[in-house]
């Protein structure tokens, strides 16, 4: 047998019976590229480059290890040479790449031209273009069919590959001594021990990252178990009140789709954590999550963080860099405070989401990214295209869903709930014996308008933690902005008498103000006297509020 005769049709067989499908002798499994590059993926993403290029090398070493002993069965070849030769052309039928024009050469000699390489395709279609050779598994199964047939050690390099850039794959086999130092970086992919030596600590790093999840975990789950067992928690959220639950329902419905989210609310109202559960519920839950505050970055170095840049693309780029959205690769970009990107840099925005490629700062050529891209903002979009400062064509782009989170006014079943989880989150973390509210607390917590939302909450229950001397918190451990809150005037069930609402009003000023009529009379914008015969006509006695000292007499003019 010469290796031009070498006929796909006469290695390939199928039972259809069985379901078993052989090639040249040996049973084989037909699996589809794309899949396979995104194994590829997974194990870059997981385990990192070198552990991935290692991996792959040496699965196709041992792949083509046993189809030159498969091929030694089942041909009586002319010469060890045909032997040698048919590794270029069997590795072609099987799909792996195609040969360029002209008879194959000898890989040991002129190399092996690869002009449509599988593994560069999956990996340009999954990763983007390399700065480095990515042929891994071929070269693998070069050498390892090259060293069965040739009784030695046989290591094949790519010279030039299309997965960085190049027109055509062109391989090289060498021994180790004709390879001498220069490609010793990449020679060190072959050998066994180099790959338990990358895979341990990408385990370990691995096992570390999922062991402290866990703790993290199993933390809240106790606190919230101690101070709202009832309490739904998806990645943090409380969603007591219908408005809220309405938006986790929404949230995890759009995150079955790959569609771009926009997600607007007031500062403070928890966007990211929205974007977090749209993620976790994804099927891109798997890859990374990464959240950017656009309105952060000056407009040069926001173009660098998100696209990355090319070394000596300008003062201080000693080096390529990898920008957000490469980094992002396979899971979720958040762009927070969209609304303040340049208008230079929104145009640059709507063509990554348009073509879906970015192009690095100082490059000439793109690279396709897989990121499902969402953005946050608190400004009104909406008036800002009116006014010249947004696109009205990235807006439509973003806002293919768009979801609102309201504001803590606006979901005041939820305060109290939030509180108590947050203040036994920071008695944890300040190592403080505070362990719940006491009755005044939660009712001046449900009568402050919280402008700041959950930000604001959150900093007030952690400043009243760290200065509470006893196990509940009191009412002088808040700020003062929330210590001064009133009752908000509500509309909620029957209308009720004016001078109903008057009298409640007044007491919760008066109350507020430890019974001291003279202050009260001054924030009602009324004199003392008059206060003093409403108090009376509320059948409040001469004492109410003496015990501050001041207004225990009648006064005698108002």
């Amino acid at each position: 047998m010469r290796f031009e005769d070498l006929n796909v049709a006469e290695l390939v067989e199928f039972d259809s019976e069985d379901g078993v499908v052989r090639f040249a002798g040996q049973r084989a499994l037909i699996i589809d590229a794309t899949a396979k590059g995104n194994l590829r993926k997974e194990l870059i993403n997981h385990f990192g480059l070198s552990t991935a290029r290692a991996m792959l090398t040496r699965f196709g070493f041992v792949q083509g290890w046993r189809m030159a002993e498969a091929m030694q069965d089942l041909f009586q070849w002319e010469s060890e040479d045909d032997w040698c030769h048919a590794c270029g052309r069997i590795h072609m039928l099987g799909g792996m790449y195609r040969l360029g024009p002209g008879t194959p050469g000898s890989l040991t000699k002129e190399g092996l031209t690869l002009v449509g390489s599988y593994e560069a395709e999956q990996h340009i279609a999954h990763l983007g273009l390399s700065d480095s050779s990515v042929c891994w598994t071929i070269c693998g199964l070069t050498s390892g069919y090259l060293s069965r047939a040739m009784g030695k050690e046989i290591y094949v390099l790519e010279e030039r590959c299309i997965g960085k850039g190049d027109t055509a794959c062109h391989l090289l086999a060498r021994t180790l001594e004709e390879w001498g130092d220069d490609r010793a970086a990449e020679l060190r992919f072959y050998r066994v021990d180099n790959l338990k030596e990358w895979l341990e600590p990408s385990l370990h790093r691995i096992t570390e990252n999922l062991k402290a999840a866990e703790r993290k975990l199993r933390e809240r789950k106790r606190v919230l178990a101690r101070v709202a067992p009832e309490v739904e928690d998806p990645v943090g959220m409380i969603a007591r009140s219908a408005a809220m639950r309405r938006l986790v329902d929404l949230a995890r419905r759009i995150a079955k789709v790959d569609s771009t989210v926009l997600i607007t609310g007031e500062s403070g109202t928890g966007k990211e954590l929205v974007a977090h559960l749209v993620h976790d519920e994804s099927a891109r839950s798997s890859g990374p999550f990464i959240a950017v505050n656009c309105g952060a970055i000056t407009e040069s170095l926001l173009e660098s963080e998100l696209f990355g840049h090319a070394r000596g693309s300008f003062t201080g780029a000693v080096q390529d860099r990898l920008g957000l959205f490469e980094a992002a690769n396979g899971g979720t970009l958040l762009l927070d405070e969209i609304g303040d990107v340049s208008p230079g840099m929104q145009v640059k925005l709507l063509r990554v989401l348009q073509e879906h490629e970015i192009r690095r700062v100082g490059e000439n050529r793109s690279r396709p990214v897989n990121v499902r891209v969402m953005a946050a903002t608190n400004r009104e979009l909406a008036e800002d295209i009116a006014a010249g400062r947004f696109r009205k064509d990235l807006y439509y782009r973003l806002n293919v869903v768009q979801l609102h989170v309201p504001p803590l006014r606006c979901r005041r079943e939820d305060i109290l709930p939030l509180a108590r989880v947050l203040l036994a989150e920071a008695a944890m973390r300040l190592d403080r014996p505070v362990s719940g509210l006491s009755p005044r607390v939660a009712d001046q917590l449900l009568r402050y308008d919280w402008p700041g939302n959950v930000r604001e909450l959150e900093n007030a229950v952690e400043r009243a933690v760290a200065l509470g001397r006893a196990n509940l918190l009191e009412i002088d451990d808040l700020p003062e902005e929330v210590r001064q809150a009133i009752p908000l005037p509500s509309v909620a069930g029957p209308v009720r008498a004016l001078n109903e609402i008057e009298k409640d009003y007044i007491m919760a000023v008066l109350d507020l103000n430890g019974g001291n009529q003279t202050r009260t009379a001054e924030q009602l914008g009324i004199g003392s006297a008059t206060l003093y015969r409403k108090l009376k006509s509320f059948r409040i006695g001469r004492g109410t509020g003496s015990t501050k000292g001041e207004d225990s007499d009648p006064p005698h003019s108002g």
